[in-house]
């Protein structure tokens, strides 16, 4: 079966995510700065096209009038964009293999502060994924109206399309991704100065709207007034601008050398874009006096689409190349939790917190099994959540603002203990930065706990006692493995009664190769056993047993409600019960010529290998006939 089965699995695994790559490849495998950019910063980047959204959202509750608050908010944002970056610069020059607040909290403060950190940088990753391809299929929608009933699927297809790219491999994904990136860039650069150049000149015409998109808003309105906690409740909404930061610090590995530096430098740039594009943004968006729609609402449309339109003053092919732009990176955001999710998941696997298997190189040297997890775990949120944007987000920022606060803590701690020189410089940089981001988690936690964020809070604790779980159980299995003070075995062997059961369904080929090779495990003691589900083949099966049984014995047993499985696995009780210290069961079984008529035929021994895979002193092996 192998050798006719395995060239065709193998050509379209190789048409799927290309030719395999040489451990040695590894280090060719590094990203150069402008792919790095493009792979790392696309997720907050993208943000820029919610971040002010989201802060709209919240002030329109009181009233049309508070928006012109969103600019300040912005700003103040944007200050605690640059201490983050001053923080994580800090981070990165630590731990140039990366690992970021994981790395950080485990090392500096304990094994349970990782923990936590852990735990909310894969929520974080996987909010990303869910987050951006809700956002991009909205964008989407802005310019196509008709497609609004096809969000999940569309976001569904998109996670699809990232996950494939990023299983062929880092470096061919941020080749494909790249280009994308760029655009978005340039274009939402354009897009802020031809609106500042239009307020410069006076050629701003506020928007106006509807009566049914000015009903709905005072429908929603909470007849709340302007007060310091509605101002926190937006600050905490556009904190999503800040979502995507740490990803660098967590892939410093990624980077080609001097790993520390070039990934400095990428995120002072990055950190540097997404400020000017998101006070921007806001800024045009108050100048224009844009309101926000709800995603429920027929005509739905983003704010980035709005201010698009007013700057360009018609849906013409700048609009559409915004859009454009705006949905193919926010679908390529995933593409930054989908480099970091992996590596993080490969650090906690090598510390025994997740399975092992998460720690393990693919074909194309990237951790696959992470990627396609991600993707699976991402693609439930959006059909839990309906695609909805608005109501992701809130289980978006509690995670990031953790990881930022954990990461800042130790890094305080780090540089106490240490004192290097220029420790007193860090030391303050990380201590504000810790201070600010921990109010943050706290306003977060406080405004958004009702609209989704205690999901998070309860989620967290729950990672950290499967961390735990499989922890223990690593350490369990290996106390119960290793040789330490136990004594060499004796040298000569060890008489143990063996007992070798063929389970039959009949007598043919395939069942005398498996008595053959049976009878050369346990010369002594061979038995066939066959399960009477027809009283006429059992009798025939009799006839013919003297003739090719090769002289093992034949037990039959009765089977009252037509069961294999139970029959046998009474019989194996009663045969361990007996003298016998060791079980082989030899499943005899035929390959067929073709993978797709192994469908015709029933499974049995797979079931049965299935069954006494967890059988104390059964061996369960298997002899294969291969048709021709």
């Amino acid at each position: 079966m192998a050798e006719k089965h395995d060239p065709v699995l193998r050509i379209f695994k190789r048409w799927l995510i290309g030719t395999p790559l040489r451990s040695a490849q590894v280090a060719h495998e590094r990203l150069s700065n402008p792919i790095a950019l493009a792979i790392f910063a696309s997720d907050a980047l993208s943000s820029t096209a919610y971040a002010t959204e989201e802060i709209l959202m919240v002030l329109t509750l009181a009233t049309a009038a508070a928006v012109p608050l969103t600019l300040p908010i912005a700003i103040g944002i944007s200050i605690l964009i640059a201490l983050v970056t001053l923080s994580y610069r800090q981070v990165i020059f630590a731990y140039p293999e990366g690992g970021g607040a994981y790395a950080v909290a485990k090392e500096h403060l304990s094994p349970l502060a990782g923990n936590v950190a852990g735990a909310a940088l894969l929520i974080d990753y996987t909010m990303t994924v869910a987050v951006s391809s809700a956002a991009g299929i909205a964008a989407l929608v802005s310019a196509v109206p008709s497609l609004n009933e096809f969000r999940v699927p569309l976001a569904g297809a998109a996670i699809l399309l990232v996950m494939l790219g990023n299983l062929r491999g880092v470096r061919e994904a941020g080749a494909i991704f790249a280009i994308p990136s760029y655009i978005f860039i340039g274009s939402m650069l354009i897009l802020v100065g031809w609106g500042v150049m239009r307020y410069l000149t006076g050629d701003i015409t506020p928007l106006t709207y509807p009566p049914e998109h000015m009903e709905f808003l005072h429908e929603g309105r909470l007849a709340m007034a302007v007060t310091p906690l509605l101002v926190l409740r937006a600050f905490s909404s556009g904190c999503a601008a800040l979502t995507g930061l740490e990803a660098i610090s967590n892939g410093t590995g990624a980077f080609k050398a001097p790993e520390s530096r070039n990934a400095a430098k990428v995120m002072a740039f990055m950190s540097l874009i997404l400020g000017t594009l998101f006070i921007g943004v806001s800024f045009l968006a108050v100048q224009y006096h844009v309101l926000p729609y709800s995603a429920e609402q027929e005509g739905y449309r983003t704010v980035v689409s709005q201010v698009a339109e007013a700057v360009s003053g018609e849906r013409g092919a700048f609009f559409y190349l915004i859009q454009f732009a705006t949905m193919v990176v926010l679908l390529l955001a995933a593409n930054t939790a989908f480099a970091g999710f992996p590596r993080l998941a490969s650090l906690l696997a090598k510390d025994g917190y997740l399975p092992r298997q998460f720690a393990t190189m693919g074909d194309k040297l990237v951790f696959t099994n992470g990627i396609v997890i991600l993707a699976l775990i991402s693609f439930l949120l959006i059909v839990i959540f309906r695609g909805d944007t608005h109501k992701l987000i809130p289980l978006y920022a509690v995670g990031v603002f953790l990881g930022f606060t954990l990461a800042q803590v130790g890094m305080v701690r780090k540089w106490v203990r240490e004192r290097p020189q220029g420790w007193f410089y860090s030391c303050v940089i990380n201590s504000f930065g810790g201070l600010l981001t921990g109010i943050v988690l706290g306003v977060i936690a406080y405004t958004k706990f009702t609209q989704g964020a205690w999901i998070v809070v309860f989620l967290i604790p729950f990672m950290i006692w499967i961390f735990r779980s499989i922890k223990a159980h690593y350490a369990e299995v290996a106390e119960q493995l290793t040789l330490e003070g136990k004594a060499p075995p004796e040298t000569d062997p060890v008489k143990v009664h063996h007992t070798v059961i063929i389970p039959i369904g009949g007598i043919q080929f395939s069942v005398v190769k498996a008595m053959q090779y049976a009878q050369s495990l346990s010369p002594d003691d061979v038995r066939a056993v066959y399960v009477n589900l027809n009283p006429t083949m059992t009798e025939k099966l009799e006839e013919r047993w003297p003739d090719w049984g090769l002289g093992t014995t034949l037990v039959i047993l009765e089977s009252p409600y037509r069961s294999i499985l139970e029959p046998l696995l009474a019989y194996l009780d009663t045969v361990q019960r007996e003298d016998s210290d060791f079980i082989t069961v030899v499943l005899p079984e035929f390959v067929t010529a073709h993978w797709w008529e192994s469908l015709l035929h029933n499974q049995t021994a797979v079931m049965i290998r299935t069954y006494l895979s967890f059988r104390r002193n059964v061996v369960v092996t298997s002899v294969r006939y291969h048709l021709d």
